[in-house]
C-alpha cells in the first residue's frame, strides 16, 4: 500500500467543574484506562490518544481547533462520562472539521448494587450525559457516528476500528488526486461526471494529460529496471507462455512491465495516486495497459477504465478503507439466470485487481481483440469467495450517489479455460433479480468496486460525512 501518514485517534472526555477536583480526577483517570485498554486490545488499526478533561466550551473550542490543525489526526473520539452540558460543545463542535465519533459507553459494564450511592451517581452519568451530548450534535447536523455499548467488548472495539478506518478514508480522500490520460470513451454515458463537484464533495483533484506526455516517460524505462521486475515477476507467478512464440511471450510481458515502470514514475513525479486510461486513446503505445495496471492496483493505486474518473477514485477510496486488502475495480459482464445458481460474474478486459485472486495468478499473452493494439500480457486468476460489499459513484444533475449492495462473492462452479481473464462472480445478499432491479432504478452504473474487506455500513458513514445520496439496496 502507499504510503499514508502515521494517523492518530484524540480522545476528550466531557465533565464539568461543579463535581469538584476530586471526581475531575477520577474521570481523567477512568479515561486514561479506557484508552490504555482501547489500545492494547490489539483490535484498533490506530492508536488513540488521551487528550483532556474538557469542562468549560474554551477548553472544547481550542481543542476542536488543535484537532483541525494537526494532520496527523484523523478524528476526534468524545465520551460523555459525567454529565457535560451541551450548550459548552456548540462553538467547538461547529468549527471541527475531522471526522467525530461518540462512544456511548460506561466505565464498568454494571450496577454495583450493594455499593451504590450518591458519590457512584454523581461520577457515572453516562446514560444521559450522553443523551444531552447527543441532542446538540443533532441540532447542529454534525455527520458524527455513535458507537454504543461496553468499551471492552469486542463488537465495540470492532465498531471503533471500522470507523477509524472511515475516518483515514475520509482525511485521504482530500488527498486524491486522479489523473485522465485521454478522455472518456466515446458515446459511453457512466463514464461522465463534474470534476469540479468531484472536487468540493468528495476532495478529489482530477487533471486531464494527453496520451503523448506518458509514453514519453514509458519509452525513457530502461532495459536494467524491465529486467529486474521480470525475474520478480517470475519469482511471483507462473510464467504461461502457452501458444504464443517464446520470444512474442517475453517482448508482450516487457512491454507491460516498460508501462508500469512508465506509469509509476508518472504518478509518482506528478503525485497522483489514481488514474485512467482509455483503449481508445492509445497512440504511441504498443498494448493497452493491462498487467501494468493490475500490479499498480497492487499497489494501492486507484485505477477505472474508459476514462471513469469517478471509479478510480472510489477504487482509492475504498483501497485505504478496506487496507487494500481484497478490494478492486470491477464490471458486470455476464450472467447465470438459471434457478438456483443465480450470479454474476464480473471481470474487464485485463484490468481486474490481483488482490482480488484466491489462486496464483498466471502471466498470460493472449489477443484483445479491441483497442487496435498487440496482445497484451494480463494476470489471470479467480477472485474470492465470502461477503462482500458492490458500489459505484453515479452522477446526476442534483450530485453524487453512491449506490452499494452487499453480496455474497463466489468462485466459479466450473474452471473456465477458454477465457484469459481475470474473474470474480457474485450474487446481490437480496437476490439476483432484486438487487439487479433495484441497482438500475437507483442509477448504478456497470462501473463499480467490490471489497471483501469493507462493509456497507462504513460507505454510509463516508457517504454521511461527505454529504452525499447514499443507496443501500439491501436496506
Amino acid at each position: 500500500m502507499r504510503k499514508m501518514p502515521d494517523y492518530k485517534f484524540w480522545f476528550v472526555v466531557g465533565s464539568q467543574p461543579l463535581y469538584g477536583e476530586e471526581t475531575l480526577r477520577e474521570v481523567k483517570s477512568d479515561a486514561e484506562k479506557i484508552v490504555k485498554g482501547l489500545n492494547e486490545s490489539g483490535k484498533l488499526p490506530y492508536p488513540i490518544e488521551f487528550k483532556l478533561v474538557a469542562t468549560t466550551a474554551e477548553s472544547i473550542t481550542k481543542f476542536m481547533k488543535e484537532a483541525n490543525y494537526h494532520d496527523e489526526v484523523a478524528g476526534v473520539i468524545t465520551w460523555m462520562h459525567t454529565f457535560s452540558p451541551a450548550k459548552n460543545w456548540i462553538r467547538g463542535t461547529q468549527l471541527l472539521q475531522k471526522p467525530l465519533l461518540h462512544l456511548a459507553t460506561q466505565f464498568l459494564d454494571h450496577i454495583p448494587f450493594d455499593t451504590i450511592d450518591m458519590d457512584y451517581m454523581n461520577l457515572h452519568q453516562s446514560a444521559h450525559g450522553d443523551r444531552e451530548y447527543e441532542y446538540i450534535n443533532q441540532r447542529l447536523h454534525v455527520p458524527d457516528t455513535i458507537v454504543y455499548g461496553y468499551w471492552k467488548d469486542e463488537d465495540v472495539i470492532k465498531q471503533i476500528a471500522d470507523w477509524q478506518h472511515v475516518a483515514v478514508a475520509y482525511d485521504e480522500s482530500f488527498h486524491i488526486r486522479i489523473v485522465r490520460f485521454g478522455d472518456t470513451m466515446r458515446d459511453v454515458a457512466v463514464t461522465e461526471g463534474d470534476k469540479i463537484a468531484a472536487q468540493i464533495k468528495l476532495g478529489w483533484t482530477c487533471d486531464y494529460y494527453p496520451i503523448h506526455d506518458l509514453v514519453e516517460v514509458i519509452n525513457a524505462v530502461s532495459e536494467d529496471n524491465i529486467d529486474e521486475e521480470y525475474k520478480k515477476l517470475e519469482e511471483k507467478y507462473d510464467m504461461v507462455e502457452g501458444d504464443n512464440d517464446h520470444d512474442k511471450y517475453v517482448h508482450a510481458v516487457r512491454y507491460q512491465l516498460r508501462e508500469y515502470l512508465g506509469l509509476k514514475k508518472f504518478l509518482d513525479d506528478h503525485n497522483y495516486n489514481a488514474f485512467s486510461d482509455n483503449f481508445q486513446d492509445l497512440y504511441g503505445l504498443e498494448q493497452l495497459p493491462g498487467l501494468a495496471v493490475q500490479m499498480l492496483q497492487l499497489e494501492g493505486y486507484g485505477f477505472g477504465a474508459e476514462g471513469d474518473f469517478k471509479t478510480a477514485g472510489l477504487n482509492r477510496l475504498m483501497k485505504v478503507l478496506a487496507d487494500n486488502k481484497k478490494t478492486g475495480m470491477m464490471e458486470d459482464y455476464t450472467l447465470d439466470l438459471r434457478h438456483g445458481h443465480e450470479a454474476i460474474m464480473g471481470s474487464h478486459m485485463l484490468e481486474v485487481d490481483p488482490t482480488l485472486a484466491s489462486d496464483k495468478p498466471r502471466v498470460e499473452v493472449h489477443p484483445l481483440g479491441i483497442g487496435g493494439k498487440a496482445d497484451p500480457a494480463r494476470l489471470v486468476f479467480t477472485g474470492s469467495e465470502g461477503d462482500a460489499v458492490y458500489a459505484t459513484l453515479s452522477y446526476f444533475d442534483d450530485g453524487f450517489k453512491l449506490v452499494t449492495y452487499p453480496v455474497d462473492a463466489k468462485l466459479p462452479e466450473k474452471p473456465m479455460p477458454k477465457l484469459p481473464t481475470a474473474k470474480q462472480m457474485w450474487t446481490p445478499k437480496v437476490g439476483l433479480a432484486k438487487g439487479a432491479k433495484a441497482w438500475m432504478y437507483a442509477g448504478g452504473g456497470h462501473h463499480s468496486v467490490i471489497s471483501l474487506n469493507a462493509n456497507e455500513e462504513q460507505l454510509r458513514e463516508l457517504a454521511r460525512l461527505f454529504g452525499i445520496k447514499f443507496v443501500d439496496i439491501d436496506k
